[in-house]
């Protein structure tokens, strides 16, 4: 489970005497609990905003007027509250001001997303079709391939490529793939595979080519989206 914590500092307080943040983030990180975290700017730079009547209300400085205030933020995976609110206490911060310790929302499943996605993109090479095909992509997507040998970059590029692949067979490439891994969280995910492509082209001969792509995936608006994939021909074994 993910839980948020909030780290409140206190402006009335005595800062001097704190230990140094830097400990407890590295045996955080080697115990590969703390996932991201980092500080923010002090509240006299924020800008709080409403809307009321159809009107944008601006204000300089914090939501509210309080002693307390959120510095920084930290997102640990922990297996239970209590081992968070137990990382959370060892926090710095937490002795001259507060940790709040808050759990993500557990009703997405990231994996599930990006595996779905990949789903589609097999399905719409299947189909050969290419708008479906780069759909699966953010629109300013770095794509890099050398599967034939040249590079190509930019979905602009990717367009033509698929256009030409889908030009020369005359049936479905069929999309296989093997070794998938994924690591992903709640905003960005990579994944590792080997995928095989298979077709019969235009002149009989077999379509057979296998790649090793590595695939960048981030949240754009409610979806998840390839921004980042880059792949290399490999000989089949």
């Amino acid at each position: 489970m993910k839980y948020m914590l909030l780290v409140c500092g206190d402006d009335t307080a005595d800062g001097s005497g704190m230990a140094p943040v830097e400990p407890w983030v590295e045996e955080l990180g080697d115990r590969e609990v703390r996932l991201h975290g980092h500080r923010l700017v002090q509240p006299a730079e924020a800008v709080t905003v409403r809307v009321r009547g159809g009107e944008v209300l601006r204000t300089d400085g914090p939501f509210a007027e309080t002693k307390e205030y959120v510095a920084g933020f930290d997102i640990l995976e922990c297996d239970s509250l209590e081992e968070a609110v137990e990382a959370a206490a060892k926090h710095p911060v937490a002795t001259i001001g507060a940790m709040e310790v808050r759990r993500f929302w557990d009703d997405e499943d990231a994996e599930a997303e990006i595996r779905a996605l990949d789903a589609e993109l097999t399905e719409a090479l299947g189909e050969r079709d290419v708008d479906r095909a780069l759909a699966c992509y953010a629109p300013r997507a770095e794509v890099f391939h050398l599967a034939d040998g040249h590079e190509r970059q930019g979905l602009d590029v990717h367009r033509k490529a698929l256009q030409d692949l889908f030009g020369s067979v005359t049936g479905p490439v069929a999309r296989e793939v093997r070794e998938l891994r994924i690591q992903v969280d709640e905003s960005i995910g990579f994944a590792h595979s080997v995928v095989r492509l298979t077709g019969t082209r235009t002149d009989g001969t077999p379509l057979d080519e296998t790649l090793r792509v590595t695939t960048g995936y981030r949240d754009v608006g409610l979806k998840r989206l390839i921004t980042h994939e880059h792949a290399v021909s490999l000989k089949e074994a």
